[in-house]
């Protein structure tokens, strides 16, 4: 059976319509289930700028239903996946805005550092939204939420938040590794792991600097001691120092 939104039998009144090439301003004329067309007049092949891609953040049917996607689009899927990712995440702590701001902290921070260390943002930033999110099991089961007890019950939860979402099998299994030992780097770690533990380090600097004053010769030597990349020791010099 076809997607509905992409059966010709539902369309309506603006299903067809135009738009200017971005090279050379020639109309191109768009179906509104078209993920690209090419110029006729300079070979430019361009996204369609209307197409909704937002089911196809998540479906695992999306290749088969749109198509063949751009490379620019592909991106696209992804970040759409972590905003439905950070919406799961607001959703699972409800009121409690201390750990969604947080959380929002660390993906904001990991996505600077993810950048600088070219890692896969898509995952870094699904698992920091995600990171302590086994906080409010940890609490109920063992009336703690020390590191250890996150780490054994927040990729159980983070494995079922992506299934809903329909994210690649490899994705899940890397962010739930991520969440399940976020605060205790292993020997080799990857640059995504490794963009995660620096955010989340930073966030949880910022969050002791409040409740308790540290020295900026303090801060220096977690800084220098501390982080698992430049980009993070330099992202912890401009937010903390």
């Amino acid at each position: 059976m076809k997607c509905p939104g992409q059966e010709t039998q539902y369309w309506t009144e603006g299903a067809i319509y135009d738009a200017k090439c971005p090279k050379c301003g020639t109309i191109v004329e768009f179906f509104k289930d078209d993920t690209a067309r090419k110029c006729g007049s300079c070979g430019h092949r361009f996204a369609n700028p209307r197409l909704d891609f937002g089911c196809a953040s998540y479906c695992k049917y999306a290749e088969q239903c749109l198509g063949t996607l751009p490379p620019e689009l592909l991106a696209e899927r992804g970040d759409l996946l972590k905003d439905r990712v950070a919406i799961e995440m607001k959703r699972y702590f409800k009121s409690d805005f201390k750990r969604i701001g947080h959380a929002t902290r660390v993906a904001r921070y990991a996505e600077r550092i993810g950048k600088e260390e070219g890692g896969n943002l898509s995952v870094i930033i699904s698992a920091a939204f995600l990171h302590d999110i086994g906080i409010h099991d940890a609490e109920k089961k063992y009336n703690s939420t020390a590191a250890r007890y996150q780490e054994e019950l927040g990729p159980a939860i983070a494995d079922g938040i992506l299934k809903k979402l329909g994210a690649a099998p490899a994705m899940i299994e890397e962010v739930c590794d991520m969440v399940g030992h976020h605060h205790h780097p292993r020997e080799e770690e990857t640059v995504n792991f490794k963009a995660l533990y620096d955010a989340d380090l930073i966030a949880n600097l910022e969050d002791n600097k409040a409740d308790e004053p540290i020295t900026e010769e303090r801060l220096n030597r977690i800084i220098e001691k501390s982080f698992l990349t430049p980009s993070g020791g330099d992202l912890a010099r401009k937010t903390l120092l």
